[in-house]
């Protein structure tokens, strides 16, 4: 029986030395912190509370701890807090950046497959009907994965220079099966294709355009791809003069998973505007900060 209180006694013994040692460090790590004024009022307030029952020696006990711990380990130990904040602040970014690349594989995965599964279905239904024109449909989804496929999986995103290759190797499919119902035209010059530009995007404003712009049109139209730069801000348009579309309207997915992709990238420095040009049809831009050259 005497064996089983001395050992709670001493198990409470540990545990209460174990919760003030907590509360110390605790406490130096808040002197480590806390600014001389503020710790000078403290000290005040106190002396104060203590003065009505004429038992002023715990505030004073206290101001000269907290006096001789800040001044001896204080500096030392701030630098040690700092650098655990800081340490505990880098970790938590690393982390939100590979939730970051997580969401942006996610969201680009989203986009891959639908261009293929759509050409591999055309290319099905040409070689019952039209098998020169298969062939040729066939070829051109060669250049297109040639083109595409490097870039889905390279490191660092991709340029603008990419991105409208990709895209040329699209539209030479789609030229391939709307025949002409569809004219393009490329308007960017030639120092703009270094500058960083998120895969896939320009491929959706593009697919976004024939969808619902140009194929409702029994007469086609003309797609025209447009860069430029505007101070520190370049603008990517895909332009077309089909039949338009509503301004209010809610984003399809293409278009939803281009914002969220622009915010995750670039947060409020990018955006996408759609337009309704007097001449009719629709103009989406992309607009985001400009760089000279691809980020390795």
């Amino acid at each position: 029986m005497r064996a089983s209180q001395l050992n709670r006694t001493l198990d409470f013994i540990r545990d209460a030395l174990r919760e003030a040692s907590i509360i110390w460090w605790r406490f130096v790590d808040w002197l480590a912190l806390v600014e001389w004024r503020q710790l000078g009022i403290i000290w005040i307030l106190a002396i104060v509370a203590m003065a009505p029952f004429n038992t002023p020696e715990p505030a004073v006990w206290f101001v000269f701890i907290s006096f001789g711990v800040k001044v001896l380990a204080g500096g030392k130990h701030k630098a040690e807090v700092e650098a655990r904040q800081a340490g505990v602040k880098v970790n938590v970014a690393n982390l939100e950046k590979q939730l970051a690349q997580a969401q942006m594989a996610a969201l680009q995965a989203q986009v891959e497959p639908h261009f293929l599964f759509n050409t591999l279905a055309l290319i099905g239904q040409l070689i019952e009907t039209d098998p020169p024109e298969a062939a040729r449909v066939h070829a051109h989804l060669i250049d297109y994965l040639r083109a595409t496929l490097p870039q889905l999986r390279a490191r660092g995103g991709g340029t603008l220079g990419k991105q409208a290759e990709m895209a040329k190797a699209y539209l030479a499919i789609m030229q391939a099966r709307m025949k002409e119902r569809l004219q393009v035209k490329f308007i960017v010059p030639v120092f703009l294709e270094s500058a960083p530009f998120p895969p896939m995007m320009l491929q959706s404003l593009i697919e976004n355009a024939i969808k619902h712009g140009l194929e409702p049109k029994i007469a086609g139209g003309t797609i025209t791809v447009r860069a430029q730069v505007f101070d520190a801000t370049l603008q990517v348009d895909v332009c077309d003069d089909g039949i338009g579309i509503r301004l209010h309207a809610p984003d399809g997915v293409g278009l939803a998973n281009i914002r969220e992709r622009l915010q995750l990238l670039y947060g409020s420095a990018a955006e996408l505007v759609m337009e309704t040009p007097a001449t009719g049809g629709c103009c989406a831009s992309i607009r985001l900060p400009y760089s000279m050259m691809e980020d390795l």
